[in-house]
């Protein structure tokens, strides 16, 4: 296979083609420490894309309550426990020495799905990546176990009390928002013997071309999130498609100057948990240097947010910023060795940090750069840090400015949100 690098393992990495990069990528970052499982997303999904015969189990975007909830059911334990058996005892990061950008969560010295691939020929030939085919049962609910907790000893103690105390809940699950990644290196791309699946060069969108397709599903077996589906009524696979129009800018309701606009799932999002964005990639393959850009300032600027499953070795452009009362044993494994920085900072975010995080969900159009305004000081609070030490928080009315990919101001966001007072005689419910 070629070599290819990839920064988020911070290694070279074996992959079955050639590497290539895309002008701008997309990319999203989602907080689950905010997210409600209300299931909005999924269901602006459904409506808008999978409402068809043959795509009654197909959901595009879907919210899993961790840790028993997954879409496929238990899609990722078991390409851990397959990675495992590949390479017994050794799927390991090695975080001491890192790199901002080359490495910057250190090195991962296991094997990723395409070198464990390798390692096992079939009969029928090499497989691009290593992977299996779900059941049909295990395809039947997108939040199968919704809102179902876990803990090490389930007894009155551990249930009550003492179980809602940071850093970790004693009794705990997290909703996990998900959509495909559209991976720089795709585990579908590098199954599909038809090469029918392909990165839009203008943006990294992920596509599949329906046209070649002929329904072998080792998409579907190939990618590690299991976000390529197939539709048995037409025989091709589908999957997210990153609501392309919008990123062309083609709804002039909510893009009239023709600006790149936010996904339905993003602009649906109630609980403000998503931030979508596009990011430059130099030639080689890297994020261009732009801490303006909300996206690369919290991905790359302050590894607040930190990508799914990196180990898997697709250098999926998905983030997350991880929930802060999860067991650390649990993030690490999905979410890589950047966990503590990143809970550290999110728990007490200095005012930079602050006015960013107002960004998500600001505006339906997508932020290419912001600009903050400081305010003056208007309170303190005090946080408990993860190591269990209390800080003081300074909070600042500062107010974040968001500007589109044409230079247009798009959202304007204070960190104290102002309150109106309806005029009293105006209307029927004033007080």
């Amino acid at each position: 296979m070629p070599r290819v690098y990839n920064w988020q393992i911070g290694r070279e990495m074996s992959y079955p083609h050639e590497e290539r990069h895309s002008q701008y990528q997309f990319a999203f970052v989602f907080n689950p420490n905010r997210c409600l499982g209300c299931q909005t997303c999924t269901m602006a999904c459904k409506s808008t894309w999978t409402f068809s015969k043959g795509q009654e189990l197909m959901w595009w975007n879907n919210v899993e309550s961790k840790p028993y909830g997954g879409y496929p059911q238990h899609w990722d334990a078991k390409l851990l426990k397959l990675l495992e058996e590949a390479n017994p005892g050794k799927q390991n990061w090695n975080a001491r020495k890192k790199d901002p950008q080359s490495m910057p969560y250190g090195s991962f010295d296991g094997m990723t799905i395409f070198e464990a691939a390798e390692q096992h020929p079939r009969p029928e030939g090499q497989q691009g990546a290593l992977g299996y085919l779900p059941t049909d049962d295990e395809w039947r609910a997108p939040n199968i176990h919704e809102d179902t907790a876990t803990g090490s000893h389930f007894t009155k103690e551990s249930q009550y009390g003492g179980s809602v105390e940071l850093p970790e809940h004693k009794v705990w699950f997290f909703h996990l928002a998900r959509i495909c990644n559209h991976c720089t290196y795709p585990g579908c791309l590098g199954s599909c013997p038809r090469n029918a699946i392909y990165k839009r060069p203008e943006d990294g969108v992920v596509l599949v071309d329906q046209s070649r397709c002929r329904g072998y599903r080792k998409c579907v077996e190939g990618c590690p999130y299991k976000k390529a589906m197939y539709r048995p009524t037409t025989r091709t696979t589908e999957k997210c498609i990153g609501c392309f129009p919008r990123l062309e800018g083609k709804d002039k309701e909510i893009s009239p100057t023709g600006a790149p606009a936010e996904t339905r799932c993003m602009s649906a999002c109630v609980g403000k948990i998503r931030l979508q964005g596009l990011v430059e990639v130099e030639e080689q393959g890297g994020w261009a240097n732009d801490p303006t850009n909300p996206i690369y300032f919290l991905v790359r600027e302050r590894q607040v947010a930190l990508p799914l499953y990196p180990q898997f070795g697709t250098e999926p452009n998905g983030y997350y910023i991880p929930p802060r009362w999860v067991p650390r044993g649990y993030l690490n494994q999905m979410f890589g060795p950047g966990v503590d920085g990143a809970i550290e900072q999110y728990s007490c975010p200095d005012r930079e940090l602050l006015a960013v995080l107002q960004l998500f969900r600001a505006n339906q159009q997508i932020v290419f750069r912001f600009e903050i305004e400081q305010g003056e000081k208007v309170g303190e609070c005090e946080v408990t840090m993860p190591n269990g030490e209390s800080r003081t928080q300074e909070l600042f009315n500062d107010t974040v400015i968001g500007f589109n990919k044409l230079n247009e101001e798009v959202a304007r966001v204070s960190i104290e949100e102002p309150t109106f007072e309806r005029p009293a005689g105006s209307h029927v419910n004033s007080i």
